[in-house]
């Protein structure tokens, strides 16, 4: 029979002093959106104050996480308990590099989704909550990426994804109720695998807190007599995280529905929604759980492959444009997830800043594709034609975002890829540098094949058939998501230095504990 557990002293555990005024950065980019979003709620019918409001609410989460950032990479990763416990007790929001990057890098795409929405959400979109919608989607995203709970990284979950159904169908068209339908089923079933899988976590560590977790993990291990069940526990998070991402074999549900709603919804999911999966996974297997994911790093290396050379084959075949783009995301989360499986500091850093250069080039792909689109009137590449003579300058940032896409130098996405590359050949791995490459090579064939034909050539109808030019809320966003790939691609050392410092954080988690558990915080 167990021996009770040792009476916990509650004054002790007991919050006694107020945080630090910089500690509430932490929460502020939340809970800025959540009161944002409620406020556009409370005024739903007031929809000309719609974009107002939230285009200056997502300005100011920009300057907030910039903020954060500058905060953490400064003094080190920052601690905010909630309800007057001191952690494992009460509910903590942590950000460290990871977590503070790669929600500014998200604040910035969404940003510029919001003001492209300018010109693509109608009036009946924003009466139905289109900007609420997106507000509290980033409540999810930001949420997700920056506490330092897992039982409430699978709420903020919860609400990204409660937000995103409702932008999904946002114009009630048949074909976008088909595409909720397949993307609320996997997504639904995936959240109910991890929250099986947070129950079983709980089970065995008899805590949440990912800090507790991280250093309570070293010591199970030791065990020999009934010992957790830890790689088991892996895999569940492995298998729910990955239908998150849409990674092989659980990503049928992405091409079938990223194409169904407006493009602005299309360039938020694509930019950001799979990007928090990765994230997830990364936290968990890399700073949780490493010796684990090791254990299963084969599987996850083929589950890699699969993602880069179906997703590439799968935009090669494609006549609509966003379902090519749709599987060019899929070809990005198969390079990231090879950065998982392979662990070391390099790889982990690479997939890091793929992910990075992944949420703005995925969301100016998508912008493009819609520019496209309402320029020539079409999706169908068969059908398009003719763009740069109508936008040249449109089309010069087409053309540099897709090179982005493919990996090609001198733009941003070259640098992850050349990472990714060392780290498999490092490890004598050639059969996963050889998918890597492979898939680049046809995803640069997809993309020189769609600048070819819908850029290049004449288009079939006629000059006489051609829209009216972009204006400044197509050339805003997309130049600015364009001029970040340009600018990473040319002087990329900013960004390897975040990715570097994120991965190392995250294999040797001290910083991170001790943000949470400083010297007399309670056990």
């Amino acid at each position: 029979m167990a021996s009770p557990s040792p009476p916990v002293d509650l004054a002790a555990a007991m919050v006694m002093t107020a945080p630090a005024l910089a500690d509430w950065l932490v929460i502020l980019p939340t809970a800025l959106m959540i009161l944002s979003g409620a406020a556009l709620m409370m005024i739903r019918k007031s929809v000309r104050l719609h974009a107002v409001i939230a285009i200056a609410a997502l300005a100011l989460l920009v300057l907030i996480d910039a903020l954060l950032l500058w905060q953490v990479s400064s003094n080190g990763p920052v601690t905010m308990t909630m309800g007057g416990w001191l952690p494992p007790f009460g509910i903590s929001f942590t950000a460290d590099m990871f977590g503070a990057v790669m929600a500014l890098v998200s604040a910035l795409a969404a940003l510029s989704a919001a003001v492209y929405s300018l010109r693509d959400i109608d009036t009946s979109g924003l009466r139905h909550g289109f900007f609420a919608f997106l507000l509290l989607l980033m409540a999810g995203v930001s949420g997700a990426f920056l506490t330092g709970d897992i039982f409430n990284l699978y709420v903020w979950f919860e609400v990204l994804l409660i937000s995103s159904f409702g932008l999904l169908i946002l114009g009630s068209e048949p074909k976008q109720i088909e595409g909720a339908l397949k993307y609320a089923i996997l997504n639904l079933i995936g959240t109910t695998l991890f929250l099986i899988t947070v129950g079983y976590l709980y089970a065995i560590f008899g805590t949440l807190n990912m800090a507790d977790i991280a250093r309570k993990a070293g010591a199970l291990r030791v065990v020999t007599e009934n010992a957790p069940p830890l790689m088991t526990l892996t895999a569940l998070f492995v298998l729910a995280f990955c239908m998150k991402a849409a990674a092989f074999p659980v990503n049928f549900w992405l091409p079938a529905s990223y194409h169904t709603p407006r493009i602005t919804v299309s360039a938020l999911f694509g930019g950001l929604l799979t990007k928090v999966g990765i994230y997830a996974l990364i936290r968990v297997t890399i700073m949780l759980l490493p010796v684990e994911r090791e254990a299963i790093s084969l599987v996850i290396a083929a589950s890699a492959v699969l993602t880069m050379i179906l997703g590439a084959l799968g935009a090669l075949a494609q006549n609509d444009l966003r379902r090519m783009v749709g599987y060019v995301v899929i070809v990005g989360i198969g390079n990231m997830l090879a950065g998982v499986a392979m662990g070391s500091s390099t790889s982990v850093s690479g997939a890091i800043l793929y992910a990075l250069h992944s949420i703005v080039t995925m969301t100016a792909l998508y912008l493009v594709i819609g520019e496209a689109g309402r320029l020539a009137g079409t999706f169908e590449l068969s059908r398009l034609g003719g763009l740069w003579r109508r936008a040249p300058w449109f089309s010069a940032a087409s053309l540099a975002l897709m090179l982005a896409a493919a990996g090609l130098p001198p733009l941003s996405g070259l640098w992850p890829k050349v990472m990714l590359l060392k780290a498999s050949l490092d490890i004598g791995a050639w059969w996963l540098a050889a998918a890597i490459l492979v898939s680049a090579f046809l995803v640069t064939l997809t993309l020189a094949r769609t600048f070819l034909l819908a850029y290049w050539r004449p288009a079939p109808g006629g000059e006489s058939e051609a829209v009216a030019a972009t204006d400044w809320h197509s050339t805003l966003p997309i130049g600015l998501l364009a001029a970040l790939t340009v600018f990473f691609g040319v002087y990329p050392e900013p960004l390897l230095a975040i990715s570097q410092a994120a991965a190392d954080g995250l294999a040797d988690p001290s910083a991170y504990i001790r943000s949470v558990f400083p010297e007399g915080a309670a056990p």
